[in-house]
């Protein structure tokens, strides 16, 4: 008895030559490689909707905690008021808050020339390593 599919009648899988096996195997991996890479391709899509939404709620955050910041300056500012005179007050808090930024550029400074040049040095030279234990069994073995 044959099958039919899509009105194309189908041989049973026992009465196809190899050839026709191979082809239709083909045909299934590329259709079954394409449904993969779309089901990715969605899941991905979700994925940077969902990144670009906490992005976007991390952002709001940092612009409330920035005026946080600067009702905290403003309260120290309030607050040595009573005991010193307001300009001194300010004065005092704006040194704070330049020694405290010039500190921060310093380690900042010192991070980046450690992770100059921006190149992955360690997997370079594991890639040399392997390169180089493949020729050296591509010797071995014409020698033999």
């Amino acid at each position: 008895m044959t099958d039919v599919v899509n009105g194309v009648p189908v041989r049973p899988t026992t009465e196809k030559s190899t050839a026709e096996l191979v082809q239709q195997a083909s045909e299934q991996l590329s259709r079954l490689v394409r449904d993969e890479i779309t089901l990715a391709k969605v899941e991905l899509a979700e994925k940077g909707k969902r990144a670009g939404i906490g992005a976007g709620l991390f952002g709001g955050a940092g612009a409330l905690a920035m005026y946080g910041l600067g009702a905290a300056i403003a309260t120290g500012i309030i607050a040595l008021d009573l005991v010193l005179p307001l300009w001194l007050a300010a004065l005092i808090v704006t040194v704070v808050l330049f020694a405290i930024a010039g500190v921060l550029a310093l380690l900042g400074k010192k991070q980046i020339s450690r992770a100059v040049p921006p190149e992955p040095s360690a997997a370079i030279e594991s890639v040399k390593a392997d390169v180089d234990e493949v020729k050296h069994a591509v010797k071995e073995r014409g020698r033999a």
